[in-house]
């Protein structure tokens, strides 16, 4: 009598952990294939931008402060420094929506992987 009660709760429980063990194995696989399509679309983006000067124009822009703070301290004209600051007084004076705009569009120049870590904090 005992084994006619006990044998069905057996079975339920292997049923439930093979259940689970499938379950499991179905995520993994989910999980690889999102690696897996994320790598194929970087590749396809980084061939398609070999030939781009979008990096390097952010390159440029984003040096362009640094190297005139250089030409001011070597001519030592601190009005060049001013008018850097001023520079960046009107981008903060920018609407935010533009800020972010600018934001997420060098981010994604410089690495997309980088930029959407930093934009969930």
């Amino acid at each position: 009598m005992w084994q006619a009660l006990i044998g069905p709760v057996v079975e339920m429980g292997k049923s439930w952990i093979k259940g689970k063990a499938e379950e499991q194995k179905v995520k993994q696989e989910v999980k690889l294939e999102k690696l897996k399509n994320d790598a194929d679309w970087e590749a396809r983006m980084a061939d398609a931008t070999s030939n781009s000067w979008k990096d390097e124009w952010f390159a440029l822009i984003l040096s362009a402060p640094l190297v005139a703070i250089m030409w001011a301290v070597a001519t030592d004209d601190t009005s060049i420094i001013d008018r850097v600051n001023e520079g960046f007084a009107a981008l903060q004076n920018l609407p935010d929506f533009y800020q972010q705009l600018l934001v997420i569009a060098v981010l994604a120049s410089f690495g997309i992987k980088a930029g959407s870590k930093l934009l969930k904090k």
